[in-house]
């Protein structure tokens, strides 16, 4: 008896820990995957920004320190790399969440052709960057581009969105404003699908007008989404490269006048082979989304604070 109950007590211990350890096994190849492609990489670019002179070729080193960070902080093209890459982000996640926020309801109302509208909205999720770049381009082609075409209409003069520095930024503003849009969009269809109709019903019942409902009913519910856009879009904004390279033919505007973080790191990693100055480089750019990131959800806290 004693034999049969201690191997029945086994036979349920095999059974506890198989079913305990199954999941994880399942999981194993997704934990090997992070470890590889994420975390490797992440610890091996912070190890890099802190060896001086480190050579790829060999994988040796002079030195720890900080004199890859000291680089970086006194080099004018990183300045002048943050100073475009703040500028971007503050003028393309507000606008393009304004007008993503005002698209998005327009959709969500089954109007004629809002099927075609949101096919026309997306399709940049679906089209190669690179493509869409060079198309955008061609747009802003000086002599013959459409933009510059329409705007003759309203007796605007040619503008030289790609030649001159002072039209750079707000040349691959408008681009990344349009890219972004899409994303941006299904994200806040889906929080508007959210939305308990029974609020617009009542506010109808009292009497509320379209926009009095837009304001005070679809703007507050919908904030939450619209916080995560926010954060999601500054996080990518921040690492904006692909909207540039395509512009400007590889360079970083007309005059080199239009460097970002990212293509900084480009510079330093391929151009100049200073490998420790990128992963410094790097560093720093997640430190700004760091802090950026955490403003916006210091912010959203007290937002749902004063709701509350």
């Amino acid at each position: 008896m004693k034999k049969r109950k201690q191997s029945a007590d086994q036979e349920l211990l095999d059974r506890s820990f198989k079913a305990r350890i199954e999941p994880y096994l399942y999981l194993l190849p997704f934990f090997l995957g992070i470890a590889v492609f994420t975390l490797y990489p992440v610890i091996n670019v912070v190890l890099i920004s802190f060896k001086e002179g480190y050579s790829y070729l060999t994988r040796g080193f002079d030195a720890w320190g900080l004199a890859n960070y000291q680089k970086v902080l006194s080099d004018p093209k990183f300045a002048q790399a943050i100073s475009n890459t703040i500028k971007y982000v503050l003028l393309v996640v507000p606008i393009s969440t304004c007008i993503s926020v005002v698209v998005a309801y327009l959709l969500s109302q089954k109007l004629r052709f809002s099927a075609l509208f949101q096919t026309a909205y997306f399709l940049p999720m679906v089209t190669s960057i690179t493509a869409v770049g060079l198309a955008w381009k061609l747009m802003y082609n000086k002599n013959f581009g459409i933009i510059n075409y329409i705007l003759s209409f309203f007796g605007i003069d040619k503008i030289p969105w790609l030649e001159n520095a002072a039209w750079s930024i707000p040349a691959l503003v408008i681009f990344g404003i349009w890219n972004i849009l899409p994303f941006t969009i299904i994200l806040l269809l889906s929080g508007l699908q959210n939305i308990d109709p029974q609020y617009y019903t009542a506010a109808r019942v009292d009497g509320s007008g379209g926009l009095r409902i837009f304001f005070r009913i679809t703007v507050p519910l919908l904030a939450p989404t619209i916080f995560l856009v926010c954060i999601i879009n500054t996080i990518s904004c921040f690492k904006v490269f692909s909207e540039l390279y395509p512009l400007f033919n590889g360079n970083p505007g007309p005059f080199y006048n239009l460097y970002t973080v990212v293509y900084y790191i480009r510079y330093a990693m391929i151009d100049n082979r200073k490998y420790g100055v990128a992963a410094a480089a790097a560093i720093v750019l997640f430190g700004f989304i760091f802090v950026f990131t955490m403003v916006q959800r210091v912010v959203q806290s007290w937002v749902n604070a004063r709701k509350g």
